[in-house]
């Protein structure tokens, strides 16, 4: 005969067992709908929903919030880290945290990026959109997540600061080529700026953005190299291709 107290005990805990499976069950069904993408340049927000996302256990709340507390994150191209913000059960935004890269050299059939300390962040067979191609630059052999190995490490102040300037005034490149002497030019399709020395670069590429409109259409190169700001004429020439 079964005695009450443990007839009792068994339908609490047949209740907690069945209230435990249907929380189970309802916390399994919980999918994210909504991905927004924050902090993201070099991909498109569907590039990256596409890499963190990959199935449909991925949407999963309880296994996203799982993966990515404490599973090692996905190695991206060009993202240093990224983190996944639950706003609540069904929306999330990821904010990514990109690599700083300031120009890429061509190295063995390979693309090395690099950061502002010329560092090599990365290594790519793609040119990647908005990142100028440094030529010129002598160095040896060439190792991920290390320093570039040039003679003058001066040089990447100077390669900081230019490409600063080219993004402040919305100016895309083609290249950026620099001399034996450390003097630097640039590449716009058929058009050449010699830039020269890092002197006065802020107003040379000032000048440059102002020159643009003017130089659309023409083959040539423009010295910028004698720009003086304390000149009140004009102190640079044009000299049209042949």
């Amino acid at each position: 005969m079964i005695r009450p107290e443990k007839s009792k005990r068994r339908i609490v805990i047949g209740i907690v067992a069945a209230v435990i499976v249907l929380l189970a069950v309802i916390l399994m069904s919980i999918r994210i709908t909504e991905i927004t993408v924050t902090g993201n340049k070099q991909y498109t927000a569907d590039e990256l929903r596409g890499l963190l996302f990959k199935d449909k256990w991925d949407r999963n709340t309880i296994y996203c919030f799982y993966k990515d507390h404490f599973k090692e994150h996905e190695q991206i191209p060009f993202v240093e880290d990224y983190k996944i913000v639950f706003q609540s059960p069904t929306r999330v935004e990821i904010i990514v945290y990109e690599k700083s890269v300031v120009g890429y050299v061509s190295y063995m059939g390979s693309y090395m990026y690099f950061d502002k300390d010329g560092i090599i962040v990365e290594s790519s067979s793609n040119k990647l959109p908005g990142i100028p191609w440094v030529t010129g630059l002598k160095f040896g052999h060439i190792a991920l997540h290390q320093p570039l190995p040039v003679e003058n490490t001066r040089i990447f102040d100077e390669i900081l600061n230019l490409t600063q300037l080219l993004s402040t005034h919305e100016i895309t490149v083609d290249r950026i080529q620099y001399d034996t002497h450390g003097n630097a030019s640039l590449i716009l399709g058929d058009i050449t700026v010699y830039l020269g020395s890092n002197d006065q670069m802020s107003g040379k590429i000032s000048e440059l953005k102002d020159q643009l409109p003017v130089l659309t259409g023409l083959s040539g190169t423009l010295y910028l190299d004698t720009y003086d700001e304390a000149e009140t004429a004009t102190s640079y020439r044009f000299v049209k291709n042949k």
